[in-house]
């Protein structure tokens, strides 16, 4: 073996050892090529050093991703459709982009019809707040007050309120799709004080704010809850045309076409 050939398997094994494999795969890249060998030591090294950091950001928005069980993991701010119809006020995105209001303990509320986006845009939310490195979590709100209600009797509950305290945003999809009883407003309190003013809260609902109230059977839970959501929130009210529908007409045109 030369000696030249030596050190750079003696390099990659270091490499290996320090668990640098995007720097491993940018080091072999730069040994085949030749024409690296034009570039200055400095040059090549940032390189690697890029294809390494990279790779690390890339692993991580992975792992947030899918911690994050985004119904939409897809769903990106920059493929939203600003349709007149929909009266998405591209400003009101704009602001809310950088996720300041997730650093900030603010809320977020998104309410409309059925199928005018609401789902999509509290996802590319979540995935704005991911590529940020920020923790997320999305729920169906009933599943989610399900959950709690077993585990109240499977002995699961405090451990299921300690992981809604942790991530940075805390979707609820779907709000109010069925009344709230007693025993769900106490325990929709409880995950809305844990977080209030620390961590946000992203809710989606067919309904208007105004209309939420009735929902709760506990009228004195209910005042508390909203008061801590509504009053420390961000709105957007989408309309329009059912999306679903629309693409369900795409596909029957493009198929007959």
């Amino acid at each position: 073996m030369k000696g030249g050939e030596a050190v750079n398997n003696q390099t990659i094994e270091n490499l290996s050892t320090l668990k640098l494999q995007a720097m491993i795969r940018e080091y072999r890249r730069q040994l085949e090529l030749s024409a690296m060998n034009e570039l200055p030591f400095d040059e090549r090294l940032a390189l690697k050093v890029d294809a390494e950091c990279i790779s690390r950001f890339n692993n991580r928005l992975k792992r947030l991703i899918k911690a994050a069980n985004l119904r939409d993991p897809a769903a990106c701010l920059e493929d939203l459709d600003y349709d007149a119809k929909r009266k998405l006020d591209k400003v009101i995105i704009a602001r809310l982009s950088d996720c300041e209001w997730i650093t900030s303990g603010k809320n977020l509320i998104i309410t409309g019809a059925t199928g005018t986006g609401k789902t999509y845009l509290s996802c590319a939310f979540g995935n704005a707040a991911c590529r940020l490195g920020k923790k997320v979590r999305a729920y169906r709100t009933n599943r989610l007050l399900t959950d709690l209600e077993i585990g109240r009797g499977d002995g699961s509950y405090n451990k299921i309120l300690a992981d809604l305290k942790k991530p940075e945003l805390l979707i609820l999809d779907d709000f109010g799709m069925a009344p709230i009883p007693a025993n769900a407003c106490r325990d929709l309190m409880e995950v809305v004080d844990d977080r209030y003013e620390h961590k946000s809260i992203l809710i989606t609902a067919q309904l208007p704010v105004a209309s939420w109230h009735p929902l709760f059977e506990d009228a004195t839970i209910a005042d508390a809850v909203l008061d801590r959501i509504v009053n420390n929130s961000y709105r957007i009210q989408l309309s329009g045309p059912t999306k679903r529908q629309q693409t369900t007409q795409d596909d029957i045109t493009a198929t007959t076409e």
